[in-house]
C-alpha cells in the first residue's frame, strides 16, 4: 500500500508539472502574440517566461526525487529493523532455553555458537551502517599509507571462508600475482570494501557457490580485483541501480531482498576516494555477475 501510495503520489506530481509547463508556454505563446508590436513587454515575456518554465520543471524533479529518496529511506529502515531483530530474537530463544531447563554438555556448545554466529550478524550490521556514514564524510587522507592489496585481499577471502563456512572450492583464488601490489590509503577502509564484494557474491551465488577472485593489472598504474560468481546475475536496469545507497537488489531465485542495501554503496564510495571506481556486468538473470574494483597503484621506494 505505502508503494502505491508513493507511485500515485509521483505521478501526480509529475503530471502537475506537466500541465504547469503547458500552460505556461501557452500563456508565453499569448503573451508574445498580444505584445509583439511593444518592445518592453515582448522582451520581458521572452525572458520571464522561459525562467518559469524552467523552474516549475527544477520543482517538479525535486519533489519526484524527494519522494522516492523517503521510499528508499523507509525501505532501509524496514531492512535494518529486520536485520537487527531477527538475530536479537534468536539470541533470546536461546537464552531462554538455557535459562529453563538443563540442557547437555554439547547442546550448550550448540546454542553457543549459534548465538555466537548472531553476534556476528549483529555487529556486522552496525559496522555496515557505521561505515556508510564516514565514506560520505570522507576521510583524511594525511593518515594514508601504502598498504599491500594482495595481503588484504587474502585476509578478507579467509574470513569470508570462516564466516560463511566456504570450503575452499566454493571460494577461491583464479589468478593472484605472485609480486606485492601496494596501493596508497586507508587499509581498514579498503579491507571493508573487499569483504562487502565478497559477502555480495555470496548472498547472490545461491546454493552452490563457485566464487572466483583474481587481482589483476591491466596497466602499470591500476590493479583491479575481480569477483566472478556464477549466481543469479543481474538484469540490466539493475545494473545502473545496485550501487546506489539504500537499495537492494531483489534476489531472482528467491524473489526475497536481503541486507542493509549498503554494501554496494560503501565499495564504490571507498574505490572512488582511493581514486579509483567499482563497477559490476552481467549477461542478465541466470547468468552470473562480475564485479571489479579498480584502485591507482603505488610502487615503494
Amino acid at each position: 500500500m505505502r508503494i502505491t501510495r508513493r507511485t500515485k503520489a509521483i505521478a501526480f506530481f509529475i503530471a502537475l508539472g506537466a500541465c504547469l509547463v503547458a500552460l505556461a508556454i501557452a500563456l508565453n505563446v499569448g503573451w508574445m502574440i498580444f505584445s509583439w508590436r511593444q518592445a518592453v513587454p515582448l522582451v520581458l515575456g521572452l525572458i520571464l517566461f522561459p525562467l518559469l518554465i524552467v523552474g516549475l520543471v527544477m520543482n517538479t524533479i525535486f519533489l519526484v526525487r524527494e519522494i522516492r529518496r523517503n521510499e528508499q529511506q523507509d525501505s532501509f529502515l524496514n531492512a535494518i529493523t529486520h536485520e537487527l531483530k531477527t538475530p536479537i530474537a534468536s539470541m533470546r530463544l536461546y537464552l531462554e532455553t538455557l535459562e529453563s531447563r538443563p540442557l547437555v554438555e554439547a547442546q550448550r556448545r550448540d546454542f553457543y555458537h549459534i548465538m555466537l554466529e548472531d553476534t556476528d550478524r549483529l555487529l556486522g550490521t552496525v559496522e555496515q551502517v557505521l561505515k556508510a556514514s564516514q565514506v560520505r564524510q570522507g576521510s583524511l587522507r594525511q593518515s594514508w599509507q601504502g598498504v599491500n592489496f594482495n595481503e588484504i585481499v587474502g585476509d578478507m577471502l579467509e574470513l569470508t571462508r570462516l564466516r560463511q563456512h566456504l570450503s575452499s572450492s566454493a571460494l577461491y583464488w583464479g589468478s593472484k600475482p605472485s609480486d606485492e601490489i601496494t596501493v596508497m590509503g586507508s587499509a581498514e577502509d579498503l579491507r571493508t570494501a573487499v569483504f562487502n564484494l565478497f559477502d555480495n557474491a555470496v548472498k547472490y551465488s545461491g546454493e552452490e557457490k563457485n566464487i572466483v577472485v583474481d587481482i589483476l593489472t591491466p596497466n602499470i598504474d591500476t590493479v583491479a580485483l575481480r569477483v566472478l560468481d556464477h549466481g543469479v546475475g543481474i538484469g540490466k536496469k539493475e545494473l545502473k541501480r545496485i550501487f546506489k545507497r539504500f537499495y537492494r537488489a531483489p534476489n531472482p531465485a528467491t524473489g526475497q531482498v536481503r541486507g542493509t542495501g549498503l554494501g554496494l554503496f560503501i565499495v564504490r564510495s571507498i574505490a572512488r576516494r582511493h581514486g579509483g571506481d567499482a563497477y559490476a556486468e552481467s549477461e542478465g538473470e541466470g547468468l552470473g555477475s562480475t564485479f571489479t574494483m579498480r584502485l591507482p597503484r603505488v610502487y615503494r621506494v
